[in-house]
């Protein structure tokens, strides 16, 4: 009975335990139902797709034929729509648009993406690549933004009250078996550290433009002939630019990059579509404009104040391709009548993120911008070491889109990189002219803060010594210390601060009384300065007012940094001088950003006069080829300080110095200098040369070759060149006889060793006949006639060959050579340095070492016959596969470059030649032939091979640059004509001022 009432306890207990249970699960259901109840979901308002085209306004506007230059300024058609959206880019954002996710393709992987918390869903819109979504020109800027959702962390453990609410999208939203909680992080806008006063803020010139000779050649008539092997080419360019787009919207969309092999994607710019971006202007301008349309629907998609790929932001490939190519194609498509609103709105919104790069002392910008608030809320300066390129290619962008806007904050930004510039090349630099190729930007003198803080801790060191010493006058002692330490520190500083006052001030120079080439006066201290530009005031000037150091409030202390202008880079006082990659679009920009401001800005005049001077007289050289063309590439200089003396120079062949014809035919025809035009030339022939000689017909990134030493008389020297191929050529000879020498006297030395050998057998034959003689008793120690102790032998046979029986394998395969016969020769006996003989070997003994082996002894190695120069410099030929005339090619890679084919057209269009046509068409076919794949077109690994592999790579600028060349080579002239146009080094086309 008492067992059965402990039953009835425990049964009591476990069904209170159960009751329990389940009255919390009642009460706590909502932890079970689906998150995304908490959300409501509503449908975006959808939007009416009209018919393919460009509707009733864009009918009436043709971008190619714009009127002439026949105005003055600029055009005010864009003023209403910009100010609108500056109005609208200046407010503090209420609400924060994010990303819907993009669909996963065929070769995704849930482990690639980051689910936020939160989905905006909107319009679903079904494009199959059978049909083409035409763009909503009348809905582009209706940007439909929804309130973020405040979700705020919560302990998602067991006991949580709500917890799991909001942790899905709306209802279908895909799932996945674990629900990973995010935030998304967008940048915002902050209150500047380093603000310019508005009256600072320097304007963009005005004025009507200056008359700028004609750049493009007067094209006459075509013959039908003609204009029917034109349109062909024309239409197979076409062909190839469809196909890569195709593969990119099929395979990567919203993506940077498409992986042409894998059909795959990659995401390299912060994952904002750059391809697409890059390339809106070339879809309009191959009249792809249903295509144009339907990216613009993927435009609008673009967050730029988010990005999961990357912490920081590259803005000079930031601004080349995503601002470059949304303000171009804003341009292209008919700007504010052409009614793509959207495009202007999206540069409009990436500028406004980008201006945070100039917020340092120096106004100098912060080229890996680091977005999120957490960081981009701290004070900065520019790097110590940034290339010249990254530094001076932001200006035409920043430029185009001031001149849109009306909006001079955006050229008061690049206008002052390039004052900096234009005081140092004054002031002067190792190459007078060019600068290296890394640049100190940051503002501060290191050297003079290194050298200040010394002297600041020599004079501590000194008074505390005085202090020790002084006793009762320590306390006058230290005072009169402190006072000599602040004044002394505080004079050099200001007298460093007196180079660089300029940097911030607006002078006579550059202004349109100014014809920019002559001399101009640099200030250089408070005496000796130039009068300001109206409304223009010296930002550096106002903060060295407050102290004798530029200080600045980083990171809670005082920073002292002795203010300067730019200045080399490098950690070593090696300094590197080039026209290619780090240093190359800044120099293409000084004649370009000319011609963007009507001529009204000398300063780029003055910036490309010297470029192109210094150029001339250190880089360019003519190289020596089989072919004897007359052609010229540019150097590459390394130099300590003293070019004259100590320069050493790399003649390099490199792909990215190719743009250098172009642009030596652009500035002489607007800056009338007939003789660059003919440079131009003569160094886009040198690109051709060096596609026309490789196995694949695609000239390398990087190879050297020998340069010539009279440009004007220079034959191909075959013996001159394999010096150059090898650089030992002198010494080949002597270590070829010294070898043979080494090789007589070891013949010398085995004849006498075979001489001893048949004497000590002589000698032991006759031994073992006296032996025999006596009865066939054997000797025992018996002395031979050298003395040495002789082993018993009853018939003398011929040794077998040491190791023989390991070895025989690998004799059988072995080649023949003279070491051959040393091994012969000391498989019979073993000698001594002096080539007696040790000891002779029986039948029981073979193979053993000696007993009395002496170190060495035995061996007469054959060290490896040195190659001869012949032999040496047709090994090196055929290893790395060198091409007639290339000395070598450490970079033998191509991926999809353009600037070749951009010389070439720029060639075409300035002088009429139809020859660069038919150049550029050998070139189009060697690249598409080696570069196609199913999907697009690949970078490949080696060009001096005639079947490359594909490295599955393809860059945002084969659509936006290198086809884009190739299509206006065979396009009308008046496509794009360059004397109304100006291109970006992205190959993005900026509208000239008329």
């Amino acid at each position: 009975m008492m067992l059965r009432l402990r039953r009835y306890r425990y049964y009591v207990f476990f069904a209170a335990v159960v009751v329990l249970l389940l009255y919390r699960v009642t009460t706590n259901t909502e932890q079970w139902e689906p998150v995304s109840a908490s959300i409501p979901y509503t449908k975006a308002p959808s939007k009416s797709a009209p018919e393919r085209g460009f509707g009733t306004t864009n009918k009436d506007v043709n971008y190619q034929h714009a009127p002439s230059k026949s105005g003055a300024g600029f055009s005010d058609e864009d003023d209403d729509v910009a100010q609108q959206l500056l109005e609208k880019a200046g407010k503090e954002p209420a609400e924060v648009k994010i990303p819907s996710l993009k669909p996963t393709t065929a070769g995704d992987s849930a482990d690639k993406f980051d689910f936020p918390t939160t989905t905006i869903t909107t319009t679903s819109t079904d494009r199959s690549r059978s049909k083409v979504v035409v763009y909503d020109k009348d809905g582009a800027t209706r940007t439909t933004t929804v309130p973020l959702i405040n979700i705020p962390n919560k302990n998602v453990g067991q006991g949580a009250k709500g917890a799991g609410k909001g942790a899905h999208g709306a209802p279908g939203a895909r799932k996945t078996k674990t629900q990973i909680a995010t935030t998304t992080i967008h940048w915002k806008k902050l209150p500047e550290h380093f603000p310019v006063p508005e009256t600072d803020i320097i304007p963009l010139p005005t004025g009507k433009p200056k008359p700028i000779p004609a750049v493009q050649h007067e094209f006459k008539k075509e013959s039908a002939d003609a204009r029917e092997k034109r349109l062909d080419r024309l239409s197979k360019v076409k062909a190839e630019m469809i196909r890569g787009w195709n593969g990119y919207m099929t395979y990567a969309k919203g993506h940077d990059e498409l992986s042409p092999v894998t059909k795959k994607f990659r995401d390299p710019f912060c994952g904002w579509a750059a391809t697409l971006v890059d390339a809106l202007d070339s879809l309009w301008i191959m009249g792809m404009k249903d295509e144009f349309e339907e990216a613009l629907l993927e435009v609008e998609k673009i967050d730029f104040t988010t990005t999961e790929h990357r912490i920081e932001i590259p803005v000079f490939e930031t601004t080349i391709r995503y601002l470059g190519g949304l303000v171009a194609a804003y341009d292209v498509s008919g700007g504010k009548a052409g009614g793509y609103d959207i495009l202007l709105e999206k540069a409009i919104e990436l500028a406004e993120i980008l201006m945070g790069i100039f917020d340092t002392p120096n106004r100098m910008p912060d080229l890996y911008y680091k977005w999120k608030p957490e960081f981009a809320k701290l004070p900065k300066r520019a790097l110590t070491g940034v290339s010249v390129a990254e530094l001076g290619s932001l200006a035409m962008e920043f430029t185009r889109l001031a001149q849109i806007t009306k909006e001079n904050k955006y050229y008061d930004a690049v206008a002052r990189i390039t004052d900096a510039f234009y005081e140092w090349q004054e002031r002067g630099t190792t190459l007078s002219g060019i600068f290296p190729e890394r640049v100190d930007a940051s503002g501060c003198n290191r050297t003079a803060e290194t050298e200040i803080a010394a002297k600041e801790a020599k004079l501590r060191e000194e008074a505390q010594i005085a202090f020790q010493e002084a006793g009762p006058q320590a306390d006058l002692l230290a005072a009169k210390s402190s006072k000599s330490l602040i004044e002394e520190s505080g004079s050099q500083s200001k007298a460093i601060q007196g180079e660089s006052r300029a940097l911030g001030r607006r002078s006579q120079v550059g202004t349109p009384e100014d014809d920019g080439i002559k001399h101009q006066k640099i200030v250089r201290d408070d005496k000796d300065k130039h009068p300001l530009s109206q409304g223009t005031t010296s930002l550096v000037k106002d903060r060295d007012e407050d102290s004798s150091t530029s200080g600045s409030d980083f990171g809670g202390g005082k920073d002292k940094c002795v203010p300067q202008g730019l200045a080399p880079g490098s950690w070593s006082r090696s300094e590197q001088y080039s026209m290619g990659g780090s240093q190359d679009s800044t120099y293409e920009y000084f004649p370009k950003q000319w011609l963007l401001l009507g001529g009204l800005e000398p300063k780029y005049r003055t910036l490309h006069v010297k470029v192109i001077a210094a150029v001339k007289k250190w880089l360019l050289f003519r190289p020596m080829v089989p072919d004897d063309s007359d052609i010229l590439f540019s150097a590459k200089i390394h130099t300590q300080g003293n070019p004259e003396s100590d320069a050493e120079t790399d003649w390099e062949v490199t792909h990215l110095t190719c743009f250098l014809g172009g642009m030596f035919g652009l500035g002489g025809k607007v800056f009338e200098v007939a003789e660059d035009v003919e440079i131009g030339k003569k160094l886009t022939d040198g690109c051709v040369w060096a596609y026309d000689n490789t196995p694949s017909g695609i000239m390398p990134e990087g190879a050297t070759v020998v340069p010539c030493v009279d440009v004007n008389d220079c034959q191909w020297n075959e013996t001159l060149y394999w010096q150059w191929l090898d650089p030992l050529y002198g010494t080949r000879n002597k270590q070829i006889e010294e070898y043979e020498k080494m090789q007589r006297e070891q013949k010398v030395q085995e004849a006498a060793t075979k001489a001893n050998k048949k004497m000590g057998v002589l000698a032991k034959e006759t031994a073992s006949n006296e032996e025999s003689n006596l009865g066939g008793i054997t000797s025992q120690g018996t002395p031979n006639i050298d003395g040495l102790v002789s082993v018993g032998v009853q018939k003398r046979t011929p040794p077998p060959r040491l190791g023989s029986s390991a070895d025989s394998n690998a004799d059988s395969n072995r080649v023949s050579d003279p070491s051959d016969e040393v091994i012969k020769m000391d498989d019979e006996l073993s000698i001594d340095a002096d080539g007696d003989v040790i000891k002779a070997l029986d039948d029981d003994n073979a193979g053993q070492i000696p007993l009395q082996a002496v170190e060495g002894e035995g061996q007469f190695p054959d060290p490896a016959r040195p190659l001869s120069h012949k032999e040496y410099v047709e090994y090196r030929i055929k290893s790395e596969k060198l091409p007639p005339g290339f000395v070598s090619a450490n970079f033998p890679a191509y991926i999809l470059r353009p600037e070749a084919i951009e010389s070439v057209w720029y060639m075409y269009r300035i002088t009429g030649d139809t020859a660069w046509q038919d150049k550029g068409w050998k070139m189009f076919n060697a690249i598409v032939s080696q570069t196609r794949s199913e999907a697009g077109n690949s970078a490949i690994d080696n060009v001096l091979v005639s079947s490359p592999i594909k490295t599955d790579e393809m860059e945002s600028f084969w659509l936006a640059e290198t086809l884009k060349y190739f299509y206006l080579l065979y396009s009308d002239p008046n496509l794009i004509s360059l004397d109304d146009w100006v291109l970006n080094t992205e190959a993005h086309p900026f509208r000239r001022p008329i």
